[in-house]
């Protein structure tokens, strides 16, 4: 066996390793640990058809386990959140209504946690490479408006908070504000599609990209037609190397939510905390 094919056999033994050895943290209720290992022999571990899977815009075939199963409701508020981070520094949150709110009727949408097997990766995404050990897909997720940064990839740990704007009042818009403005839908959205990433006002858990408030805030130094197409194709308004923000298109954020996140924006420009 010659040097290349040897490095080789190693990154492919290594790889394998790893994903033998991937763990999960849940943090509701007590602390626990998943492996790989585990989840894939439970007994409602099920193989999951996810038509139009939002990573890959395709539909996916997943060894998965129901979400809901690995959580203990016991111990979620009705307002509660869950709080799920990835490896490479992204969060997201859930509110626990989409997972435990029985009262819906059907159809309803259904988190999943699909897990990656030893030895079968999964597709690679072009410019972000390995998704896996662990992704929350989700099926019929058209029936509860499940958004596109609720589908979080390369899950390690999910654990139980308060919703954002309790944790960081500094995100939230004044009572004043009617129930039915933009500026309060916005500050929802923003919550859901952009706290993955960015922080508000020093707020936020998320460490991908720079505060969107502080020092200055988008409305700022964009034009309000620039912010929008910058929101839906970032690179056709600027780019830089090693650029990390990823674009919404129209299906993860219509026209009306985009012109809602800016009046949302636009307000708190004028509310630095």
């Amino acid at each position: 066996m010659n040097l290349k094919s040897a490095l080789a056999t190693a990154s492919l033994l290594l790889t394998c390793a790893l994903a033998i050895a991937a763990n999960l943290s849940v943090d509701i209720g007590g602390k626990r640990t998943f492996t790989t290992e585990e989840l894939l022999a439970r007994p409602d571990a099920a193989t999951i058809r996810v038509p139009d899977d939002v990573t890959f815009h395709r539909t996916m075939m997943y060894r998965a386990v129901p979400l809901r199963a690995l959580l203990d409701a016991r111990h979620l508020p009705d307002d509660g959140e869950l709080q799920i981070t990835g490896t490479d520094g992204f969060v997201t949150h859930l509110p626990a209504r989409l997972l435990f709110d029985d009262r819906a009727k059907p159809p309803r949408a259904r988190a999943w946690l699909a897990i990656e097997p030893p030895g079968e990766p999964w597709l690679r995404v072009t410019g972000g490479g390995d998704i896996g050990p662990f992704y929350v897909v989700w099926t019929d997720a058209a029936a509860s408006d499940i958004k596109s940064e609720q589908w979080p990839y390369k899950v390690d740990a999910i654990r139980a908070t308060q919703y954002a704007a309790a944790r960081w009042p500094q995100i939230a818009v004044d009572r004043e504000v009617p129930a039915e403005s933009p500026v309060r839908r916005g500050q929802a959205l923003f919550a859901t599609q952009y706290m993955t990433c960015h922080r508000m006002n020093g707020a936020g858990d998320a460490s991908m990209g720079p505060d969107l408030n502080l020092p200055h805030n988008p409305t700022e130094y964009f034009q309000p037609w620039v912010l929008a197409r910058f929101i839906h194709d970032s690179r056709s308004i600027r780019a830089w190397p090693g650029m990390q923000m990823h674009d919404f298109d129209r299906s993860a954020l219509s026209d009306r939510d985009i012109g809602d996140v800016i009046a949302y924006l636009g307000y708190m420009a004028k509310h630095k905390k």
